[in-house]
């Protein structure tokens, strides 16, 4: 039967089909085409059928769809979920409004405060203290009455939190009931979606899971009554969660969905870059409307404390770092400066290129300057969706704002003044997730995927001073190959918060922590013999709030292991320290046993194509290669374009590619990069922003040190 791999991406979808005789096929598409489809990922798999919009998927056709979506993110970024009450300990109404009062833009002069994600408030009284004694009993019949007023006025979401509740949820699970017996269809309980302490991250969490699933469960069901599961068009529906791991579509919620696309990414990324043996990796995704960076040394990482749009979420999360940089992102000229992002064009009306009136996006910098080349671009543009990349309208617009921004500089230089700022945001990026936590980046390799990544590589490659990039043949839809290659995962954490001392206790909890999360993996048909498990103590010192994670074992050993830790990521060990084990976390990993060998490919005779391409300040005559005819060995300098059919790769000036084993690229610089710059003391737009976004990242690099070296005293 047929698989399906999707990422549904805020520009394009992205599937990998994988045929009942086991060939690969891959599919890209508009994520938004309203005059053309409703439901991108339905349509492309309906076309990779060859089937039409109103045939019927026949019954055992499919047996597996494996789905990253950015549909909770979307909404969670409009601001487009669904209406939510809140419910909260008497006399904490604005709790969750006050926050922790940090301001993460330290230079914002005019603080503004995001959106709230609940429409209403409703205080409980009821209090339960730390140590579990009732202070005040809970209060049914003023609640009661409250949820009913409630369900009369629309509501059918609430989130409900309660102080102290992740280790005494009595009272918020009798609310639940109420809640359930008044009507409501979405009841997210804080202990549940976050059972660890801080009621204000555990409470957003709860309302971000309120807010979203009933959006998410709708979005669900479409797309599986569009490929017919009840009726045996779809065998399987599965899910990509933020932790890295599939679910089954029923057991996919609000807030496990925040980062299901870019999850996926990270998946292809480590497991495609290990069959060459490659264990120190940068991720670098760039897709239409944004960048997407990771790191890895050895094991996934994630962060279990998130802000995304604003809103604080206590989930286990794949460490993902995003920055508003992506082939979308609209180029302008304000305040003297020229700005890339942080506004994309999207799928519609997308860039100027694609023929639907939209404004100059970073795509249109590697139209101009010949790197994408329209006739090796798929014909999907303009109201039909037929047409090639439009030329000649980028070349006007750009004329135009060269003529706004004046001093004398050619539509090639502006577009590359452009395409640096672009690199510089995302190169901060990768500073944020390697060199700000201690990880020497010029020893790593860049695992580059997204539809836009190949184009840049090389460039954000040299500004971090890297000098290996790794490129998959599938590099163009890698997120979508990793949903396919993913396991099924769930994770269980406890709040725990006692000394090495108690380290008996901790495992009577874990073995409590794991047999959950077995459980739930085996309930999504996994065998037993198939599943591994992975425990985890979240350590930190006495006195301090900086948790690092560690593997659990004997005391000796994480003690070791964390001291390790600290001093590579801050820079000393914490002298005669009491540890206390703060966090603990299982997570059960069933294996799906699906791997993906890629063949050998072959050699062509024909000379490559030749074409027009400005790099380094002139217009450079290069080859264009087709990588699907490269062969083991073979080694193309730069500068060159080489064009394959999910992606095209820039290879740029002293770079050179070789083809290695399964059709993998992996890139070299073969001369160091010039550091050394002058720039004159005349006012130039590009530098005076790339200027701005180093000094800022600077600044961001030592509030972060500060920030992680605070200590309670």
């Amino acid at each position: 039967m047929w698989q399906f791999w999707v990422d549904r991406g805020g520009t394009f979808t992205d599937i990998v089909a994988k045929t009942p005789e086991g060939e690969l096929q891959t599919h890209k598409l508009l994520s938004e085409n309203p005059e053309v489809y409703p439901d991108a990922a339905v349509h492309g798999i309906r076309e990779l059928l060859g089937l039409g919009p109103d045939d019927t998927i026949p019954s055992g056709q499919i047996g597996a769809v494996k789905m990253g979506t950015t549909v909770a993110t979307n909404a969670l970024l409009e601001r487009k979920g669904e209406r939510t009450l809140l419910l909260i300990t008497q006399g904490m109404r604005d709790l969750l409004r006050i926050g922790y009062q940090n301001r993460p833009r330290l230079f914002d002069l005019n603080i503004e405060l995001p959106e709230l994600l609940y429409d209403d408030v409703i205080e409980i009284e009821e209090r339960i203290g730390a140590d579990g004694e009732t202070i005040t009993a809970l209060d049914t019949t003023h609640a009661r009455e409250a949820l009913s007023r409630a369900y009369g006025k629309g509501y059918r979401s609430v989130a409900i939190a309660l102080m102290h509740s992740y280790r005494f949820p009595d009272h918020e699970q009798k609310l639940g009931q109420m809640a359930e017996q008044s009507g409501f269809t979405q009841v997210s309980l804080s202990h549940e979606s976050s059972p660890l302490i801080k009621i204000v991250s555990r409470g957003d969490t709860a309302v971000v899971d309120a807010y979203l699933s009933p959006i998410l469960g709708r979005y669900v069901k479409q797309v599986a009554d569009a490929l017919g599961t009840s009726k045996g068009g779809c065998e399987r529906l599965m899910f990509m969660r933020s932790n890295g791991g599939l679910t089954d579509a029923t057991l996919f919620e609000g807030r496990d969905a925040i980062l299901s696309g870019p999850a996926g990414g990270v998946v292809g990324m480590v497991r495609t870059a290990a069959e060459l043996g490659y264990d120190k990796l940068i991720g670098f995704d760039m897709g239409g409307t944004s960048t997407d960076v990771c790191h890895y040394a050895g094991e996934f990482e994630r962060s279990f404390e998130t802000e995304v749009a604003g809103v604080r979420m206590r989930a286990p999360m794949m460490s993902i770092h995003t920055v508003a940089a992506g082939g979308g992102s609209i180029l302008s000229y304000r305040d003297g400066r020229m700005q890339v992002g942080p506004e994309s064009a999207g799928a519609n009306p997308g860039p100027a290129a694609y023929r639907r009136g939209g404004p100059l996006t970073v795509t249109d910098c590697n139209v101009l300057l010949g790197k994408l080349q329209p006739d090796l671009f798929p014909p999907v543009f303009g109201p039909n969706a037929d047409q090639p990349l439009d030329v000649d309208t980028v070349r006007a617009k750009f004329e135009v704002l060269a003529s706004e921004i004046g001093g004398g500089m050619s539509v090639e230089e502006l577009a590359e003044g452009f395409l640096r700022i672009a690199v510089e945001n995302m190169a901060n990026a990768i500073k944020k997730i390697s060199v700000q936590r201690g990880y020497d980046v010029t020893k790593y390799t860049m695992n580059c995927f997204g539809g836009a990544g190949g184009q840049h590589a090389c460039l954000v490659a040299d500004a971090l001073g890297m000098e290996s990039v790794f490129i998959h043949p599938f590099a163009g839809v890698l997120s979508a190959f990793g949903m396919g290659l993913a396991d099924v995962r769930a994770m269980r954490e406890h709040q725990f918060g006692l000394g090495f001392d108690k380290i008996n206790d901790a495992e009577v909890v874990l073995e409590r922590l794991i047999a959950a999360a077995e459980a739930e993996v085996i309930g999504q048909g996994i065998p037993p013999a198939q599943i591994t498990t992975v425990t985890m103590a979240h350590i930190r010192p006495d006195g301090a709030q900086q948790t690092l994670e560690v593997p659990f074992e004997t005391m000796n050993k994480m003690t070791k292991a964390f001291e390790t830790a600290h001093l590579q990521r801050f820079g000393f060990v914490p002298e005669n320290a009491t540890l206390l084990i703060e966090v603990l976390t299982a997570e059960a990993i069933g294996a799906t046993g699906e791997t993906v060998t890629l063949q050998d490919t072959g050699k062509t005779s024909s000379p490559p194509k030749r074409s027009q391409m400005w790099s380094n300040g002139k217009v450079r005559d290069v080859p264009v290669i087709d990588r699907t005819t490269m062969c083991i060995g073979e080694i193309v300098q730069g500068p060159a374009i080489v064009t394959e059919p999910t992606g095209t790769n820039i290879l740029e000036q002293d770079w050179e590619a070789e083809c290695v084993s399964g059709g993998n690229l992996v890139l070299r610089r073969t001369t160091a990069v010039a550091r050394q710059e002058a720039i004159g003391t005349k006012a130039d737009p590009v530098m005076l922003e790339v200027f701005n976004n180093l000094f800022m990242s600077i600044a961001d690099q030592m509030g972060a040190t500060l920030a992680n070296t605070a200590y309670s005293v």
